[in-house]
């Protein structure tokens, strides 16, 4: 029991590794920003894309959609790092991951965004419109809000995903949360660091996951 405890919650080791953890946590939290906002707006356009009279944009986005939702985000993340360059395309690791996660999320942001538009009465876009309101002011004013508090719950699930997925980062050596975790385990020879790094996580998604019970609990009711 001693050893199981020295080797995975030695405090002097997770004390020793605090700023070097901190460090990945705040590349972290940058990531999870640049990935949920563009994310969350890309969707958006994707979604609408979806839904658009024009067939050649509607074939265009749903092809997006189905793409980078059957695609790995691991597979797409390795493509653009290491693969890009052998066409003669540099990108950054931060860079690389904000792309790659762009483009898996914003798919899966689409179809939850899309769910929300459907399940708004076409008599919401009608009165609207009879009031004067442009199909954009329409959109934007009427429309959009009821469909996000539609699917709230979801948008939210879809969030701590990835928040999740932030940690395959690790996989092309950029500098956060996992990674320096893993850097700091290598140098103890003590896994510590690691389960002080899920702490982190742990701390960082019970709110938004406890956030989405009580939405879908609403719901239900």
């Amino acid at each position: 029991m001693d050893i199981f405890i020295d080797q995975f919650f030695n405090i002097d080791i997770m004390r020793k590794s605090l700023p070097l953890l901190f460090k990945g946590l705040w590349m972290t939290l940058q990531l999870c920003s640049a990935v949920i906002l563009l994310g969350l707006i890309g969707g958006l356009f994707v979604a609408l894309g979806n839904m658009s009279e024009r067939r050649w944009l509607r074939w265009i986005s749903i092809g997006y959609t189905d793409l980078f939702r059957a695609l790995p985000p691991l597979v797409l993340l390795i493509f653009i790092y290491a693969g890009l360059p052998f066409a003669g395309i540099n990108i950054s690791p931060f860079a690389a991951v904000v792309i790659a996660f762009l483009l898996n999320n914003s798919s899966y942001y689409a179809e939850v965004y899309r769910a929300g538009l459907i399940s708004v009465a076409k008599g919401q876009w009608e009165a609207a419109e009879s009031t004067g309101l442009s199909p954009a002011q329409t959109l934007i004013h009427v429309v959009l809000p009821q469909a996000v508090r539609n699917v709230l719950p979801d948008l939210l699930s879809n969030t701590v995903e990835v928040v999740k997925l932030t940690s395959l980062a690790s996989v092309i050596s950029l500098s956060e949360l996992l990674y320096n975790a893993g850097m700091a385990r290598s140098v103890t020879y003590n896994a510590s660091p690691l389960v002080l790094a899920a702490l982190f996580y742990l701390v960082l998604l019970w709110p938004l996951v406890r956030l989405v019970s009580h939405f879908q609990r609403r719901l239900a009711a």
